[in-house]
Protein backbone atom coordinates (compact mmCIF):
# COMPACT_ATOMS: atom_id res chain seq x y z
CA UNK A 1 0.00 0.00 0.00
CA UNK A 2 3.00 2.35 0.90
CA UNK A 3 6.58 2.05 2.07
CA UNK A 4 7.59 1.72 5.53
CA UNK A 5 7.57 4.92 7.24
CA UNK A 6 10.54 6.46 9.47
CA UNK A 7 8.92 6.49 13.20
CA UNK A 8 11.46 9.29 13.76
CA UNK A 9 9.06 11.88 12.30
CA UNK A 10 6.72 10.70 15.19
CA UNK A 11 9.15 11.25 18.18
CA UNK A 12 7.69 14.57 19.04
CA UNK A 13 4.43 13.83 19.16
CA UNK A 14 4.86 10.95 21.42
CA UNK A 15 6.96 12.71 23.93
CA UNK A 16 3.93 14.87 24.17
CA UNK A 17 1.38 11.86 24.40
CA UNK A 18 3.71 10.76 26.99
CA UNK A 19 3.13 13.79 29.11
CA UNK A 20 -0.10 13.93 28.47
CA UNK A 21 -0.83 9.98 29.45
CA UNK A 22 1.24 10.25 32.33
CA UNK A 23 -0.82 13.06 33.86
CA UNK A 24 -3.89 11.25 33.07
CA UNK A 25 -2.34 8.11 34.90
CA UNK A 26 -1.92 10.94 38.08
CA UNK A 27 -5.39 11.99 37.53
CA UNK A 28 -7.64 8.57 37.02
CA UNK A 29 -11.65 9.10 37.10
CA UNK A 30 -13.85 6.02 37.33
CA UNK A 31 -16.70 5.28 34.20
CA UNK A 32 -18.83 8.37 33.39
CA UNK A 33 -16.83 10.93 35.76
CA UNK A 34 -13.97 11.45 33.41
CA UNK A 35 -14.67 15.34 33.30
CA UNK A 36 -11.14 16.79 33.89
CA UNK A 37 -10.14 13.98 30.97
CA UNK A 38 -13.13 14.64 28.56
CA UNK A 39 -11.93 18.50 29.37
CA UNK A 40 -8.00 17.82 28.47
CA UNK A 41 -9.25 15.88 25.55
CA UNK A 42 -11.09 18.83 24.30
CA UNK A 43 -8.87 21.10 24.94
CA UNK A 44 -5.94 19.89 22.75
CA UNK A 45 -8.56 18.46 19.74
CA UNK A 46 -9.58 21.92 19.55
CA UNK A 47 -6.14 23.71 19.89
CA UNK A 48 -5.55 21.51 16.90
CA UNK A 49 -8.68 22.37 14.68
CA UNK A 50 -10.66 20.06 15.16
CA UNK A 51 -14.84 20.11 15.64
CA UNK A 52 -15.37 18.87 18.96
CA UNK A 53 -18.68 17.66 20.68
CA UNK A 54 -18.94 16.34 24.24
CA UNK A 55 -21.54 14.73 26.07
CA UNK A 56 -22.62 11.58 24.13
CA UNK A 57 -22.40 9.19 26.37
CA UNK A 58 -22.08 11.73 29.41
CA UNK A 59 -18.48 12.04 29.58
CA UNK A 60 -17.80 11.25 26.19
CA UNK A 61 -15.68 13.23 23.48
CA UNK A 62 -15.94 13.30 19.33
CA UNK A 63 -13.47 15.56 17.11
CA UNK A 64 -13.84 15.50 13.50
CA UNK A 65 -11.52 16.57 11.15
CA UNK A 66 -12.52 16.99 7.66
CA UNK A 67 -10.02 17.68 4.46
CA UNK A 68 -10.52 17.42 0.91
CA UNK A 69 -13.83 16.43 -1.27
CA UNK A 70 -13.87 12.58 0.28
CA UNK A 71 -17.07 11.02 1.14
CA UNK A 72 -15.48 8.10 3.05
CA UNK A 73 -15.06 8.71 7.15
CA UNK A 74 -13.26 6.42 9.30
CA UNK A 75 -13.65 6.37 13.43
CA UNK A 76 -11.41 5.38 15.86
CA UNK A 77 -11.80 4.99 19.55
CA UNK A 78 -9.81 5.21 22.77
CA UNK A 79 -11.03 4.13 26.64
CA UNK A 80 -10.36 7.26 29.35
CA UNK A 81 -11.74 5.64 32.17
CA UNK A 82 -9.86 4.05 34.99
CA UNK A 83 -10.36 1.18 37.72
CA UNK A 84 -11.15 1.35 41.66
CA UNK A 85 -8.30 -0.16 41.97
CA UNK A 86 -5.76 0.64 44.48
CA UNK A 87 -2.25 1.53 42.94
CA UNK A 88 0.84 0.23 43.87
CA UNK A 89 3.33 1.15 41.48
CA UNK A 90 5.45 3.64 43.62
CA UNK A 91 6.14 5.40 40.08
CA UNK A 92 6.43 9.36 40.53
CA UNK A 93 3.43 9.53 38.42
CA UNK A 94 0.88 7.84 40.92
CA UNK A 95 -2.23 8.50 41.02
CA UNK A 96 -3.70 10.97 43.69
CA UNK A 97 -7.29 9.52 43.87
CA UNK A 98 -6.37 6.57 46.67
CA UNK A 99 -8.09 3.66 45.63
CA UNK A 100 -8.66 4.75 41.61
CA UNK A 101 -5.94 3.72 38.67
CA UNK A 102 -5.29 3.91 35.67
CA UNK A 103 -5.16 0.01 35.73
CA UNK A 104 -5.43 -0.84 32.13
CA UNK A 105 -3.93 1.28 29.68
CA UNK A 106 -6.55 3.47 29.07
CA UNK A 107 -4.58 6.16 29.85
CA UNK A 108 -2.23 5.27 26.94
CA UNK A 109 -4.87 4.48 24.32
CA UNK A 110 -6.25 7.89 25.00
CA UNK A 111 -2.77 9.79 24.72
CA UNK A 112 -1.69 7.12 21.54
CA UNK A 113 -4.94 8.74 19.68
CA UNK A 114 -3.86 12.13 21.10
CA UNK A 115 -1.08 12.11 19.19
CA UNK A 116 -1.82 10.76 16.06
CA UNK A 117 -4.77 13.13 15.78
CA UNK A 118 -2.60 16.07 16.61
CA UNK A 119 -0.17 14.71 13.86
CA UNK A 120 -2.79 14.19 11.39
CA UNK A 121 -3.73 17.62 12.25
CA UNK A 122 -0.31 19.14 11.23
CA UNK A 123 -0.20 16.46 8.47
CA UNK A 124 -3.57 15.96 6.78
CA UNK A 125 -2.77 13.49 3.73
CA UNK A 126 -5.72 12.21 3.76
CA UNK A 127 -9.58 13.29 1.62
CA UNK A 128 -12.15 12.33 3.90
CA UNK A 129 -13.43 12.65 7.64
CA UNK A 130 -11.54 11.52 10.92
CA UNK A 131 -13.72 11.05 13.49
CA UNK A 132 -11.83 10.36 17.00
CA UNK A 133 -13.57 8.97 19.52
CA UNK A 134 -12.94 9.07 23.37
CA UNK A 135 -15.28 7.09 24.92
CA UNK A 136 -16.34 6.66 28.69
CA UNK A 137 -16.81 3.45 31.14
CA UNK A 138 -15.53 1.11 28.78
CA UNK A 139 -15.09 -1.20 32.39
CA UNK A 140 -18.28 -2.86 32.93
CA UNK A 141 -20.49 0.13 32.39
CA UNK A 142 -20.95 -0.17 28.73
CA UNK A 143 -19.90 3.66 27.75
CA UNK A 144 -19.58 1.87 23.84
CA UNK A 145 -23.08 1.42 23.77
CA UNK A 146 -24.05 4.50 25.93
CA UNK A 147 -22.37 6.64 23.18
CA UNK A 148 -24.05 5.07 20.53
CA UNK A 149 -28.10 5.52 22.25
CA UNK A 150 -27.27 8.77 22.52
CA UNK A 151 -26.50 8.59 18.69
CA UNK A 152 -22.73 8.55 18.20
CA UNK A 153 -23.08 7.05 14.24
CA UNK A 154 -26.15 9.05 13.19
CA UNK A 155 -23.75 11.95 14.10
CA UNK A 156 -20.94 11.04 13.14
CA UNK A 157 -21.03 8.59 10.54
CA UNK A 158 -18.43 5.85 10.19
CA UNK A 159 -17.72 3.49 7.00
CA UNK A 160 -15.43 1.92 9.70
CA UNK A 161 -14.20 1.61 13.20
CA UNK A 162 -11.25 1.05 14.90
CA UNK A 163 -9.53 0.23 18.22
CA UNK A 164 -6.82 -0.69 20.35
CA UNK A 165 -5.99 -2.05 23.27
CA UNK A 166 -1.88 -2.64 24.90
CA UNK A 167 -1.39 -6.50 26.29
CA UNK A 168 0.80 -7.48 28.45
CA UNK A 169 2.75 -10.39 27.98
CA UNK A 170 2.89 -9.99 23.83
CA UNK A 171 6.70 -8.66 23.34
CA UNK A 172 6.82 -4.59 23.22
CA UNK A 173 5.04 -3.38 20.04
CA UNK A 174 3.84 -5.94 18.76
CA UNK A 175 0.73 -5.86 16.58
CA UNK A 176 -1.41 -8.71 17.22
CA UNK A 177 -4.75 -9.28 14.49
CA UNK A 178 -7.98 -11.47 14.27
CA UNK A 179 -10.89 -11.92 12.12
CA UNK A 180 -14.13 -13.29 13.49
CA UNK A 181 -14.42 -13.75 17.21
CA UNK A 182 -11.65 -11.87 18.92
CA UNK A 183 -12.91 -11.53 22.08
CA UNK A 184 -15.31 -13.18 24.40
CA UNK A 185 -19.05 -11.95 25.63
CA UNK A 186 -19.67 -11.52 29.20
CA UNK A 187 -22.65 -11.93 31.21
CA UNK A 188 -22.95 -11.10 35.06
CA UNK A 189 -24.66 -13.40 37.08
CA UNK A 190 -26.13 -12.69 40.58
CA UNK A 191 -28.16 -16.84 42.96
CA UNK A 192 -29.46 -15.85 45.61
CA UNK A 193 -30.35 -18.95 47.62
CA UNK A 194 -33.26 -18.98 50.37
CA UNK A 195 -33.05 -21.61 52.72
CA UNK A 196 -34.02 -21.68 56.41
CA UNK A 197 -31.73 -20.86 59.17
CA UNK A 198 -31.44 -22.19 63.02
CA UNK A 199 -28.89 -22.83 65.54
CA UNK A 200 -25.88 -24.36 64.01
CA UNK A 201 -26.15 -27.68 66.56
CA UNK A 202 -29.39 -28.62 65.45
CA UNK A 203 -29.78 -28.58 62.18
CA UNK A 204 -32.44 -31.23 61.53
CA UNK A 205 -35.52 -28.86 60.21
CA UNK A 206 -32.78 -26.24 58.67
CA UNK A 207 -32.35 -25.47 54.96
CA UNK A 208 -28.35 -24.57 55.32
CA UNK A 209 -28.25 -22.15 52.60
CA UNK A 210 -24.07 -22.39 52.92
CA UNK A 211 -24.41 -26.23 51.91
CA UNK A 212 -26.87 -25.46 48.90
CA UNK A 213 -24.23 -22.64 47.60
CA UNK A 214 -21.63 -25.37 47.80
CA UNK A 215 -23.38 -27.69 46.08
CA UNK A 216 -24.41 -25.27 42.99
CA UNK A 217 -20.23 -24.09 42.81
CA UNK A 218 -19.25 -27.95 42.18
CA UNK A 219 -22.12 -28.48 39.72
CA UNK A 220 -21.84 -25.26 38.14
CA UNK A 221 -18.27 -26.88 37.45
CA UNK A 222 -19.77 -29.77 34.92
CA UNK A 223 -21.26 -27.40 32.59
CA UNK A 224 -18.31 -26.83 30.83
CA UNK A 225 -16.43 -29.68 31.09
CA UNK A 226 -19.51 -32.16 30.32
CA UNK A 227 -22.30 -29.77 28.23
CA UNK A 228 -19.85 -28.04 25.71
CA UNK A 229 -17.83 -30.31 23.06
CA UNK A 230 -13.87 -30.10 23.15
CA UNK A 231 -13.27 -27.44 20.68
CA UNK A 232 -16.35 -25.49 21.50
CA UNK A 233 -14.94 -22.28 24.43
CA UNK A 234 -16.78 -21.00 27.27
CA UNK A 235 -15.91 -19.99 31.10
CA UNK A 236 -18.16 -20.00 34.59
CA UNK A 237 -16.56 -18.17 37.06
CA UNK A 238 -18.41 -18.10 40.78
CA UNK A 239 -16.07 -15.08 42.06
CA UNK A 240 -18.08 -14.32 45.31
CA UNK A 241 -19.92 -16.67 47.85
CA UNK A 242 -21.38 -14.92 50.90
CA UNK A 243 -23.30 -16.40 53.35
CA UNK A 244 -23.43 -16.73 57.37
CA UNK A 245 -22.46 -14.83 60.17
CA UNK A 246 -21.15 -17.22 63.18
CA UNK A 247 -19.77 -20.54 63.12
CA UNK A 248 -22.36 -21.76 65.40
CA UNK A 249 -25.58 -20.57 63.14
CA UNK A 250 -26.88 -22.20 60.40
CA UNK A 251 -27.35 -19.87 57.45
CA UNK A 252 -30.89 -19.18 55.87
CA UNK A 253 -29.56 -17.46 52.57
CA UNK A 254 -26.64 -16.89 50.62
CA UNK A 255 -25.22 -15.14 47.27
CA UNK A 256 -23.33 -16.48 44.64
CA UNK A 257 -22.07 -13.75 42.19
CA UNK A 258 -20.92 -15.34 39.24
CA UNK A 259 -19.05 -14.22 35.48
CA UNK A 260 -19.87 -15.96 32.20
CA UNK A 261 -17.97 -16.05 29.27
CA UNK A 262 -18.40 -17.65 25.70
CA UNK A 263 -16.81 -16.82 21.82
CA UNK A 264 -20.20 -17.83 20.07
CA UNK A 265 -23.80 -16.19 20.48
CA UNK A 266 -25.17 -19.66 20.62
CA UNK A 267 -22.85 -21.02 23.18
CA UNK A 268 -23.93 -18.09 25.56
CA UNK A 269 -27.27 -18.41 24.81
CA UNK A 270 -26.75 -22.66 25.54
CA UNK A 271 -24.83 -21.83 29.32
CA UNK A 272 -27.62 -19.03 30.50
CA UNK A 273 -29.79 -21.98 29.98
CA UNK A 274 -28.04 -24.78 31.53
CA UNK A 275 -26.32 -22.34 34.60
CA UNK A 276 -30.42 -21.67 35.43
CA UNK A 277 -31.39 -25.12 35.40
CA UNK A 278 -28.49 -26.56 37.36
CA UNK A 279 -28.92 -24.21 39.36
CA UNK A 280 -32.75 -24.55 40.34
CA UNK A 281 -32.29 -28.39 40.16
CA UNK A 282 -29.49 -28.04 43.23
CA UNK A 283 -31.65 -25.59 44.96
CA UNK A 284 -34.87 -28.06 44.79
CA UNK A 285 -32.65 -30.98 45.61
CA UNK A 286 -32.58 -29.25 49.24
CA UNK A 287 -35.59 -27.88 49.61
CA UNK A 288 -34.54 -24.13 48.88
CA UNK A 289 -35.35 -21.25 46.81
CA UNK A 290 -33.51 -19.94 44.50
CA UNK A 291 -33.61 -16.27 42.22
CA UNK A 292 -31.45 -15.71 39.65
CA UNK A 293 -30.69 -12.07 38.29
CA UNK A 294 -29.27 -12.64 35.00
CA UNK A 295 -27.33 -9.85 33.30
CA UNK A 296 -26.30 -9.55 29.43
CA UNK A 297 -23.07 -7.51 29.56
CA UNK A 298 -21.26 -7.27 26.54
CA UNK A 299 -21.66 -9.12 23.32
CA UNK A 300 -18.75 -11.69 21.14
CA UNK A 301 -16.37 -8.50 19.55
CA UNK A 302 -16.29 -10.30 16.08
CA UNK A 303 -13.60 -8.61 13.65
CA UNK A 304 -15.04 -8.01 10.62
CA UNK A 305 -12.41 -10.09 7.87
CA UNK A 306 -11.92 -7.49 5.34
CA UNK A 307 -11.46 -4.57 8.05
CA UNK A 308 -9.07 -6.82 9.95
CA UNK A 309 -7.05 -7.89 7.12
CA UNK A 310 -7.06 -4.03 6.05
CA UNK A 311 -5.84 -3.09 9.43
CA UNK A 312 -3.06 -5.81 9.30
CA UNK A 313 -1.81 -4.59 5.72
CA UNK A 314 -1.37 -1.04 7.21
CA UNK A 315 0.90 -2.43 10.43
CA UNK A 316 3.24 -4.71 7.74
CA UNK A 317 3.60 -1.93 5.16
CA UNK A 318 3.83 0.91 7.97
CA UNK A 319 7.16 -1.14 9.65
CA UNK A 320 8.49 -2.34 6.34
CA UNK A 321 9.31 -6.33 5.34
CA UNK A 322 11.73 -6.45 7.79
CA UNK A 323 9.73 -6.33 10.74
CA UNK A 324 7.19 -8.51 9.73
CA UNK A 325 7.62 -10.36 12.54
CA UNK A 326 5.94 -7.96 14.85
CA UNK A 327 2.79 -8.47 12.91
CA UNK A 328 0.87 -11.22 14.26
CA UNK A 329 -2.37 -12.86 14.07
CA UNK A 330 -3.62 -13.61 17.68
CA UNK A 331 -3.24 -17.67 19.00
CA UNK A 332 -6.33 -17.97 20.00
CA UNK A 333 -9.10 -15.50 20.70
CA UNK A 334 -8.91 -13.70 24.48
CA UNK A 335 -11.81 -14.68 27.08
CA UNK A 336 -11.83 -11.31 28.37
CA UNK A 337 -14.52 -8.99 27.14
CA UNK A 338 -14.25 -5.28 25.83
CA UNK A 339 -17.55 -3.33 24.72
CA UNK A 340 -15.85 -1.72 21.93
CA UNK A 341 -17.81 -5.30 20.66
CA UNK A 342 -21.19 -3.22 20.28
CA UNK A 343 -19.56 -0.90 17.96
CA UNK A 344 -18.61 -3.75 15.99
CA UNK A 345 -22.18 -4.80 15.78
CA UNK A 346 -23.22 -1.71 13.76
CA UNK A 347 -20.20 -0.68 11.70
CA UNK A 348 -17.55 -2.60 10.06
CA UNK A 349 -14.02 -2.88 11.75
CA UNK A 350 -11.27 -4.28 13.85
CA UNK A 351 -9.88 -4.70 17.18
CA UNK A 352 -6.38 -5.27 17.46
CA UNK A 353 -3.70 -5.27 20.13
CA UNK A 354 -0.54 -3.26 20.65
CA UNK A 355 2.10 -5.74 22.83
CA UNK A 356 2.83 -4.01 25.75
CA UNK A 357 5.97 -5.91 26.95
CA UNK A 358 6.44 -9.86 27.63
CA UNK A 359 8.67 -11.40 30.47
CA UNK A 360 8.80 -11.55 34.42
CA UNK A 361 8.70 -7.71 34.39
CA UNK A 362 5.07 -7.51 32.70
CA UNK A 363 2.67 -7.01 34.71
CA UNK A 364 -0.96 -8.12 33.88
CA UNK A 365 -3.85 -5.34 33.80
CA UNK A 366 -6.21 -5.21 36.51
CA UNK A 367 -3.34 -5.78 39.01
CA UNK A 368 -2.34 -3.12 41.28
CA UNK A 369 1.44 -2.66 39.66
CA UNK A 370 0.59 -2.56 36.10
CA UNK A 371 1.80 1.01 34.32
CA UNK A 372 0.99 1.30 30.55
CA UNK A 373 4.68 1.12 28.59
CA UNK A 374 5.57 4.37 27.16
CA UNK A 375 7.89 3.04 24.96
CA UNK A 376 5.60 2.01 22.61
CA UNK A 377 3.33 5.21 22.16
CA UNK A 378 5.49 6.40 19.04
CA UNK A 379 4.39 3.19 17.31
CA UNK A 380 0.57 3.59 18.63
CA UNK A 381 0.17 7.05 17.06
CA UNK A 382 2.62 6.48 14.06
CA UNK A 383 -0.31 3.04 13.44
CA UNK A 384 -3.19 5.05 13.63
CA UNK A 385 -2.06 8.25 11.33
CA UNK A 386 -0.88 5.21 8.83
CA UNK A 387 -4.58 3.63 8.98
CA UNK A 388 -6.07 7.13 8.86
CA UNK A 389 -4.02 7.45 5.68
CA UNK A 390 -4.65 4.66 4.08
CA UNK A 391 -8.50 4.60 4.45
CA UNK A 392 -9.07 7.88 3.25
CA UNK A 393 -6.40 7.92 0.50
Amino acid sequence: MFNAINLDIFKQYAAESQALRQHIHQHPELGYEEQQTASLVEEKLSAWGYQVTRGLGITGVVGTLKKGNGQRAIGIRADMDALPIVENTGLPYCSVHHGIMHACGHDGHTAMLLGAAHYLADHPAFNGTLNVIFQPAEEGLAGAKKMMDDGLFEQFPCDAIFAMHNMPGFPEGQFVFGEGAFMASSDNVTITIHGKGGHGAMPKGTVDAVVVGSSIVMALQTIISRNLGAQESGVITVGSFQGGIANNVIADSAVLKLSVRALNPVIRDFLEERIKAVVTAQAAAFGAQVSIDYVHAYPVLVNQPEMTQFAKQVALDMLGEQHHDQVIDIPEPLMGSEDFAFMLQKRPGSYLLLGNGAGENSCMVHNPGYDFNDAIITRGIAYWSALTQAFLK
